[in-house]
């Protein structure tokens, strides 16, 4: 399983383009100020710190040797207040950057969850939901930085490189150009570096992907896993790509390792080479040592913001392939959504017309072939046949979970297309096979669907579809806690909880795909008279293999090879003892 599933993602995306990071700056654009604030504290920081060469030089040459002690007071007072500002700057700047960076990760993050609940169900069939999840979570956490101090870094260690260059200049010019000697040289190391880090991390990023999808796949299939005993086996793949991230991963190291060390050798070169060249001209007195020292000072200085832009550099590298696949996430098509010009429903009475309509899911095996049937009002219509035939596609394309490739699918006369998707589903209560139940009270997965029901609601609908009699038994009753997925709910408490939370709904057309699959013969006997009010006055599709829950249906559609191969009541159906005779006969 986990040997094919988890190659998604590992093909590298195209080279680094300056147009994911312009994209991003739409989500800068809105603290600005902020950091427009920052980057002058920043700067000012900067511009006190590079004063200081030019007062420890001032001190060496002038008031030490002229054992002027009060002005060499002076100058120690000035440089403690200049070292002083510095810090009091560069702390308001990181406030303001930590402010900017999490409201960039909540903006970034609305946007993506706020996107993912529009994709198709065709976009969670085809990938690992652990490679969604680790998008959202780990990704952004990782770009926000980036995106905020990143930037402002950019521009300041820009500025501060240029501040040094003047200062050192101003100097001394001689040995600022032995400093500039360097330049070149780390140019070409750089060079040389960028393509390898940046196809190194995107590695670590698509391996870090498997691993979390895999782990996810596997914490909520553990009791399948124990089930058939493939715990060494499972743990065999997850060693494997495990491995895969540790190997991964220290290759991106060792690249990103050799730009600290190649940086800080070339660093020693040049200030050995200050120190030499200036030494020779010192004993011809035509450099004093306050310059020699000022100018090493500067020297440091210099290779510091291009070493803090290295640090950047890397940090790009290594972030570059989380932002593409964020976008590549929000750019992912929401294939089902309102057509312009797309009106409200109205109120809906419920007939429902299927107009010569055929589908694919992958879009070259139809599921269904060239459907068509009409249901009055109120009618109630069972879908039967093997499985796979095309039953649940049915209530999906009527639902606008998939559109139609051919046909049209009326409701009221409307075509579903041409309506918004909010007032056709808000019409609708579906309830499938899988009933989820997500964390909170028992109230508030009842009142999911409608969160302006009353407790006094919430409960008469318990009490119709027979849920009232254990969820009273629990501990705080209707306001007990039950965690993720429900599971501390057997799965027939959670399709009852199911049952519930549609009734209160009160939607115009029912639909119910296996609705009581979990539930017990006795409980369902019970649950019939509910199923009855939950029925009356609505259009509903039941699918069932239990055909003894379906015979009092209006009609029965048997559906088989992608088409209506019966159709009529259960009486009727049986008459004729064909496909659905010989389907029923099976089971009694």
């Amino acid at each position: 399983m986990a040997r094919n599933t988890f190659k998604v993602d590992e093909q590298l995306e195209e080279p680094f383009n300056i147009r994911h990071l312009l994209r991003a700056s739409t989500y800068i654009k809105k603290y600005a100020k902020n950091m427009i604030i920052a980057l002058v504290l920043s700067g000012l920081g900067g511009a006190f710190s590079y004063l200081a060469p030019m007062i420890i030089q001032r001190a060496l040459d002038d008031a030490v040797p002229a054992g002027n002690y009060k002005y060499l007071f002076i100058l120690v007072g000035i440089l403690i207040a200049v070292y002083g500002c510095s810090v009091v700057f560069n702390t308001i700047r990181s406030r303001l950057m930590l402010q900017a960076s999490q409201n960039i990760i909540y903006d970034i993050r609305k946007d993506l969850f706020s996107h993912l609940q529009k994709l198709p169900f065709q976009y969670y069939d085809d990938r690992p939901h652990g490679k969604i999840l680790i998008r959202v979570v780990n990704y952004v956490n990782s770009v926000s930085d980036m995106l905020s101090n990143g930037l402002i870094s950019i521009v300041l260690e820009t500025f501060n490189l240029l501040f040094i260059i003047i200062f050192m200049f101003v100097v001394d010019v001689q040995l600022a150009l032995v400093v500039m000697c360097g330049v070149p040289v780390l140019a070409v190391f750089m060079l040389f570096m960028k393509n390898r880090q940046r196809k190194a991390w995107q590695a670590v990023s698509n391996k870090n992907s498997n691993l979390n999808a895999y782990l996810q796949e596997n914490i909520v299939g553990a009791r399948i896993t124990q089930i058939f005993a493939r715990e060494d086996e499972n743990a065999k793949t997850f060693a494997k790509l495990s491995d895969d991230c540790r190997k991964t991963w220290m290759t991106a190291v060792r690249y990103s390792n050799l730009v600290w060390p190649g940086i800080d050798a070339i660093s020693v070169c040049v200030r050995a080479a200050i120190f030499l060249f200036g030494l020779l001209l010192f004993g011809q007195g035509e450099k004093s040592l306050g310059t020699i020292v000022a100018v090493s000072s500067y020297a440091s200085f210099f290779w510091m913001p291009i070493m803090n832009l290295g640090n950047v550099f890397n940090n790009f590298i290594n972030n570059i392939a989380y932002l593409e696949r964020i976008f590549e996430t929000i750019d992912e098509p929401v294939t089902i959504h309102d057509k312009e010009g797309a009106s409200d429903i109205g109120e809906v009475k419920g007939e429902v017309e299927f107009e010569h309509v055929s589908f694919s899911y992958d879009g070259d095996e139809n599921v269904l072939k060239d459907v068509s049937f009409h249901v009055k009002p109120g009618q109630s219509i069972a879908l039967v046949g093997p499985t796979g035939a095309g039953k649940s596609t049915i209530v999906n394309l009527l639902s606008r979970f998939y559109d139609v490739q051919q046909g049209k699918i009326k409701i009221d006369g409307k075509d579903i297309s041409e309506v918004t998707l909010h007032s056709l589903r808000s019409h609708m209560g579906i309830m499938m096979q899988d009933s989820v139940i997500f964390s909170g009270t028992v109230e508030d997965n009842i009142r999911y669907g409608r969160l302006d029901a009353s407790s006094k609601e919430v409960r008469d609908a318990g009490m119709a579809v027979c849920a009232d009699a254990f969820i009273r038994r629990m501990p705080e009753g209707y306001r007990t806690e039950v965690r993720e997925h429900g599971s501390s709910l057997s799965e027939g408490q959670k399709q009852l909880i199911s049952f519930a939370r549609t009734l209160l709904s009160d939607p115009s057309i029912l639909i119910l795909d296996e609705a009581t699959s979990s539930i017990d013969v006795q409980t369902e006997k019970a649950l019939q008279q509910g199923l009855n009010t939950m029925l009356k006055g609505r259009t509903s599709f039941i699918i069932a293999h239990r055909l003894s829950t379906i015979r009092n249906c209006d009609r029965i559609l048997y559906i088989d090879n992608g088409g209506i191969a019966e159709s009529g009541s259960h009486d009727e159906l049986m008459a004729k003892r064909g496909y659905y005779y010989r389907l029923y006969t099976a089971q009694s």
